[in-house]
């Protein structure tokens, strides 16, 4: 089988998976991206994310993650759902955390992928990357040609706006490749920029980390600033703040994932509910959830910093 078939095979299968977009790369080292991680690094803009000074080199070079590594396969699942919570008042969780923690529902399809690559195209090494390791995603699925980096720094593909999970597939099997994308489509319009609640749209394309919600909600381990308290816009998990005033995001469509959908308790919750929440909750509500990583004590934290 020639390049261009082992490529058709893959994509075919992604989208058998249920990947909404796959794009090839040359794994080959960031150039262009390496002065803007150490500009973002030097500046303090990953905060208390200590782990993101970690593996430099890897996260520019994919060949330093997999043994003689031909191509990058990025792929990107849609996450979007019309369904929100009932109670306007209640505090507010990022779409992402409604259902089953994404990390482990990707990983299962690149296992999927890989062992299908194996057993359709031969002895392929290659390795799956999700959020979770030293690999720049967005570069990535950008330099395999599925949509620009906006200036609220996330992936915007022109078809159905930002609303996807990116994953890769590191392989020492070589195909055709996508070509980049070049083109910014983000053109005049600074909506997230005025829209972020804490500012921490600092130029075109550079998020602060350190100012972001969900750096707050999430990441931060030690008490949430008072600095910015009445600033969070009643988020108390993630924030889409720039993705839900993206125009581009007019284009998002309903995922067809059934392990996104919501514990069918979690959109009913009310305010007063969140501000009682009982560990008991907790685990049954998010047993699955990405909302785990922040513990029951992190989340009753960010509940009451919410609080009047």
């Amino acid at each position: 089988m020639s390049k261009l078939n082992h490529t058709e095979l893959i994509k075919q299968e992604a989208t058998r998976l249920g990947f909404s977009f796959c794009g090839i790369s040359k794994a080959d080292f960031l150039e262009d991206e390496a002065p803007r991680l150490e500009s973002w690094l030097s500046n303090s803009m990953h905060g208390e994310m200590k782990y993101m000074e970690n593996h430099f080199d890897k996260r520019l070079d994919p060949r330093l993650l997999v043994d003689d590594a031909k191509s990058v396969i990025s792929l990107m699942l849609n996450y979007y759902t019309v369904e929100k919570q009932k109670d306007s008042e209640a505090p507010k969780i990022s779409t992402y955390a409604y259902g089953q923690d994404y990390h482990h529902v990707i990983k299962g399809k690149l296992k999927e992928l890989i062992f299908f690559i194996q057993d359709n195209i031969g002895e392929v090494n290659g390795r799956g990357f999700v959020d979770s390791a030293p690999v720049l995603d967005k570069a990535w699925a950008k330099q395999s040609g599925l949509g620009w980096i906006g200036k609220n720094a996330n992936l915007i593909t022109k078809s159905n706006g930002s609303f996807f999970f990116i994953a890769e597939l590191i392989v020492d099997l070589e195909l055709e490749l996508d070509n980049p994308m070049t083109k910014d489509f983000c053109g005049t319009c600074t909506k997230c920029i005025e829209a972020c609640p804490t500012d921490a749209i600092v130029d075109n394309h550079i998020v602060d980390g350190s100012k972001c919600i969900s750096y707050y909600t999430i990441e931060l381990k030690e008490s949430l600033p008072n600095d910015m308290k009445g600033k969070f816009d009643n988020w108390m998990f993630g924030c889409d703040t720039c993705q839900d005033v993206c125009p581009w995001n007019r284009f998002s469509l309903q995922h067809q994932e059934p392990l996104f959908n919501p514990h069918p308790d979690l959109l009913e919750m009310k305010k007063q509910d969140w501000e009682e929440i009982t560990t008991d909750i907790f685990q049954k509500v998010f047993q699955k959830s990405a909302i785990k990583r922040t513990k029951f004590s992190g989340l009753t934290r960010n509940v009451d910093f919410l609080k009047d």
